[in-house]
């Protein structure tokens, strides 16, 4: 139900305001509060979707209300009203946070669209809420293992730094989930975590990915774009499997990181950036200097802090507690119940060595959670 508080210390106007309210929605749940103390009060004791606020009242005006619910991290938008007001008035409460202003009396058909939009506003915020719960949830780090606890003390030191992290381990192993864990704790998490993967990009193209390009610089350069360097600025930039990029990118990569300024292709303006490099790779990057296909001067700027993931086989403890963070988010998504798991199934899946390791185990859990009855067992594991 739609929680809306008036506060305003003319009766009359609280019944009128009232009145086109319910004539609105009948499912609206009114509240009144006469002066802005009372209001005040009403806002810390009770959660409203909506505010209706006089500016001019007795005790606690307007404007001071607002400013009180702002500074208690109160959310609700703010419909600021008053007989007394002109443009620098509607100019200060918009700026100390209102949703809007309405003059006395009011428009019907302005202050019923001002309402309606103001509580979209409000469930879109929701919304918001629930689909960074979801992406949060999706990026989260489980394990309690020794090894994964010192990973997450080290992520815990360095997250608020701009130190550039190298992530190594084998494929499957979640080497993106620490990625993500550093920039969610950084001070750019405002900004999302801009990725790029180096494997999947052709050699040829890569250069245009990461630094963009100018309109006519290659053949199907139609018109500029901007690349992956200044999507990131002020941000983070994970440059996954970086053992993967070709040297000439190398080469460009090193002095963007040595100057923090990258020139698109097939242009001469040197354009500053930002950027906090995670980097990431299933490669033995010393080895591959020695085969001269990375550069160690490279190697030396993005691994101010290494950080490397164990492979599953090596942290065997925290495969119970993978398997039911699976079981959980995968029923979840295909909208069924948890289904159980016996524990002879969960030794049976723990003893397994896993070499695709926590990409495979996921494969694993939701082939069993569609295949299997309420009831996974060792029975159900031997047949897929």
């Amino acid at each position: 139900m739609t929680q809306i508080l008036i506060i305003e210390d003319e009766i009359a106007i609280r019944n009128v305001l009232k009145s086109i309210l319910i004539d609105e929605n009948k499912q609206f749940i009114i509240s009144e509060a006469s002066n802005g103390e009372e209001g005040i009060k009403m806002l810390m004791q009770k959660k409203y979707n909506l505010v209706i606020c006089d500016i001019k009242m007795p005790k606690f005006d307007g404007i001071e209300v607002l400013e009180k619910a702002l500074e208690n991290g109160i959310e609700t938008p703010f419909i600021m009203i008053s007989g007394h007001g002109d443009i620098n008035t509607a100019v200060d409460c918009i700026k100390k946070g209102a949703y809007d202003y309405i003059s006395k009396p009011p428009d019907l058909n302005r202050l019923l669209t001002t309402i309606r939009n103001a509580l979209k506003t409000v469930d879109l915020k929701i919304e918001n809420k629930v689909l960074r719960k979801k992406v949060n949830t999706s990026k989260e780090m489980i394990g309690e293992s020794p090894r994964m606890i010192d990973i997450k003390n080290i992520i815990n030191k360095i997250a608020p730094t701009d130190a550039r992290v190298l992530i190594t381990g084998e494929n499957g192993t979640g080497k993106e989930l620490v990625a993500h864990e550093i920039h969610k704790l950084s001070a750019r998490h405002k900004i999302p975590m801009i990725e790029v993967n180096c494997a999947a990009i052709p050699s040829e193209l890569i250069e245009s990915e990461l630094f963009g390009h100018e309109k006519g610089s290659f053949t199907s350069a139609h018109k500029q774009k901007k690349g992956k360097f200044e999507l990131a600025d002020q941000g983070t930039l994970f440059l996954d499997e970086i053992g993967d990029m070709s040297l000439s990118a190398q080469a460009k990569v090193l002095r963007a990181l040595q100057e923090n300024k990258i020139t698109r292709v097939g242009g001469e303006k040197e354009i500053s950036v930002n950027v906090r490099i995670i980097a990431a790779t299933n490669k033995n990057l010393k080895t591959e200097i020695q085969n001269n296909n990375f550069r160690e001067d490279l190697l030396h700027r993005i691994s101010v802090i290494p950080i490397h993931v164990p492979s599953l086989k090596n942290r065997k403890q925290d495969i119970p507690l993978l398997i039911n963070h699976f079981l959980d988010k995968i029923c979840k998504e295909h909208g069924i119940s948890k289904k159980e798991i016996e524990n002879s199934a969960i030794k049976e899946l723990t003893n397994y060595s896993w070499p695709g390791n926590i990409r495979e185990l996921r494969n694993v859990i939701e082939r069993l959670i569609i295949l299997s009855d309420d009831i996974i067992t060792c029975n159900d594991i031997k047949m897929n």
